[in-house]
């Protein structure tokens, strides 16, 4: 297993649509462990493979109190299939945008599908933390950031922090 680099904004690469992945093999259960190791280390709760530079749709997550011990899960070609009119308000940070934190409005529990380590179809109905989780990560893999949920003024002002940041560090291209 290996720690990925965590791309960070304005890296354009977090604004592509994730494509699905055909197949699940040993390769992709690796990806899936260094995945998990990654978000472990950061420490995060979530992960999406975009975001350690593969456009592929994939996603891990552990939302276990430390205490109660890991659990690790893996999510292949996730897709929300239900939503809850009910709504839940929630502090989300993101290992793409570190160090800022805002509430965001989502709905409070949903099923999502999906295709596990094991190349099985799932079904998984989720609520609180997780159901947050899972759609933070899924809109990973759709180019949407968490930000892209709170007000524009909002917005810009993060952008332009981590514009002028990448411009410190040299670099490559950056989103608008």
């Amino acid at each position: 297993m290996a720690i990925k680099p965590i791309v960070l904004i304005p890296d354009p690469i977090l604004r592509e649509t994730s494509k699905p992945l055909e197949r699940v093999d040993d390769a992709v259960r690796a990806f899936a462990d260094d995945m998990l190791e990654t978000m472990y280390d950061a420490p995060g709760i979530g992960l999406a493979a975009i975001q350690v530079g593969e456009p592929v749709r994939m996603l891990v997550a552990d939302v276990a109190k430390e205490e109660d011990g890991r659990e690790p899960r893996v999510l292949i070609n996730p897709t929300i299939v239900a939503r809850s009119d009910e709504r839940s308000l929630y502090e989300e940070g993101c290992l793409s945008i570190p160090d800022y934190y805002a509430d965001v409005e989502r709905p409070a529990a949903i099923t999502v599908s999906y295709v596990d380590r094991d190349g099985t179809d799932q079904t998984l109905e989720a609520d609180g933390l997780l159901a947050t989780c899972l759609q933070h990560e899924i809109d990973h893999l759709d180019g949407v950031l968490f930000v892209d949920h709170i007000s524009k003024l909002k917005r810009d002002m993060v952008f332009k922090k981590f514009r002028k940041l990448a411009k410190q560090r040299g670099d490559g291209p950056v989103m608008a």
